[in-house]
């Protein structure tokens, strides 16, 4: 089975029923899902969902990769696959594949995001990709393990990062709260 329409709808609007002030910024998806629109698709433009993890690990840092494509520090997560049946088993797929910290060791806090962000992407020309948005569902999970074995095709390193230093206001405060964590500057 494969993420559905009707799954993605559905977990937007769990989502928009904790977080209603999101609604203006995700009205596109909703948009996108009423036109039809294959939102599971890597190819769909003007966008596609993705899954992303936050991954909180026991001393309440959150792990980071740096991704080799666009040479920037982020959330593990990426494109969603055939074989992926939620956008939580998403998540978790993509987290133990860039990570190398197998599933058995991580915990979702939730069946719903604790974040759905938008964010643009540059076009790939080595790819045939134009630029185009990722809708970027994204799930709390907490561990105790360490790192793995990096998905070397995709990620050059990993690293800790305390809560504070989440450049997202709106999700370092997700985070916090979610976890209890008080020492917001």
């Amino acid at each position: 089975m494969t993420i559905t329409a009707d799954h993605i709808r559905t977990t937007l609007a769990a989502y928009l029923d904790q977080h209603p002030e999101a609604k203006p910024e995700l009205d596109v998806v909703l948009g996108l899902l009423d036109d039809g629109d294959d939102l599971t698709s890597r190819k769909t433009a003007p966008g596609h969902v993705t899954a992303g993890a936050i991954l909180v690990g026991a001393d309440q840092r959150v792990l980071y990769i740096h991704h080799l494509v666009t040479g920037k520090w982020l959330l593990p997560g990426g494109h969603i696959e055939p074989g992926d049946n939620t956008l939580l088993q998403a998540a978790g797929r993509e987290l133990a594949e860039e990570t190398g910290i197998p599933p058995h060791v991580v915990t979702p806090h939730s069946e719903s995001p604790l974040h759905i962000d938008v964010h643009p992407i540059d076009a790939n020309p080595a790819k045939g990709e134009p630029a185009h948005h990722h809708f970027d569902f994204r799930f709390l999970f907490r561990t105790t393990a360490t790192i793995g074995d990096l998905q070397t095709e995709e990620v050059s390193d990993a690293a800790w990062r305390e809560i504070a230093e989440i450049i997202d206001p709106q999700l370092r405060k997700r985070v916090a709260d979610t976890i209890g964590w008080r020492h917001l500057n």
